[in-house]
């Protein structure tokens, strides 16, 4: 019975406090309209039009060159970097793809979809190349880039 009246006082008490409580803060301006104009879209609806795809890639980073080991820093724009394949993702919106890397004009390269720096390391010292090509699902390059760098001698 005591508690029965204490929950009941208490229940009494919260909706008193509650309903007297002062109003809500005004509404604040959206945060949507205090984004940067210059950012892209969400990556999470249908685009209606896309600017096309471009790779940037830095140059290896130099004191890991001197450590025998290629560190390439790589970044695509106007399309995210997955690992997903074939004819049926043409169609995904924004724009999916991967990147293609060869070294040192092989007759084969590898595809990455992580999206990380590359790293490679074995290479012996002197000249080399690396290609990096962002290709879309169906492996179309649709940007590439080439870089010259030299590993010393150890």
């Amino acid at each position: 019975m005591i508690r029965a009246v204490l929950v009941t006082t208490v229940a009494a008490a919260l909706l008193t406090a509650c309903s007297a409580g002062t109003p809500p803060p005004a509404e604040q301006p959206s945060p949507v309209a205090a984004v940067d104009p210059s950012w892209s879209p969400a990556p999470v609806v249908p685009l209606a039009s896309q600017p096309p795809p471009a790779l940037v890639v830095d140059q290896p980073l130099p004191d890991q060159l001197a450590k025998g080991l290629v560190v390439i820093r790589y970044r695509a724009e106007n399309l995210r970097i997955v690992p997903v394949y074939g004819p049926n993702a043409l169609d995904v919106s924004p724009r999916i793809g991967h990147i293609h890397v060869t070294v040192d004009d092989a007759p084969w390269h590898w595809a990455d979809a992580s999206g990380e720096p590359l790293i490679i390391q074995g290479l012996p010292a002197g000249p080399h190349r690396v290609w990096i090509g962002l290709a879309d699902p169906t492996h179309m390059i649709l940007d590439s880039k080439t870089l010259d760098f030299v590993i010393p001698a150890r």
